[in-house]
């Protein structure tokens, strides 16, 4: 089973994993981190593929993929 995890404290919002998702599961959130940024978050982990393309795309390397 794929696991997926945000780090959404160092997430500084930039949404470029949103439109890669062949999900279409991430989501960027309502609510801000610490630092005030709206991060991005997974609406349902259990639909993850665990295909990468969210951690590829993400500047900051926030997104951590266990299959």
């Amino acid at each position: 089973m794929t696991k997926i995890k945000f780090d959404i404290e160092q997430c500084k919002g930039c949404g470029l994993c949103v439109p890669e998702c062949p999900q279409g599961i991430i989501e960027m959130s309502e609510a801000a981190n610490e630092a005030g940024y709206f991060h991005a978050d997974v609406t349902d982990p259990s639909k993850c593929t665990g295909c990468t393309l969210c951690c590829q795309m993400c500047p900051d390397v926030v997104i951590e993929i266990e299959k």
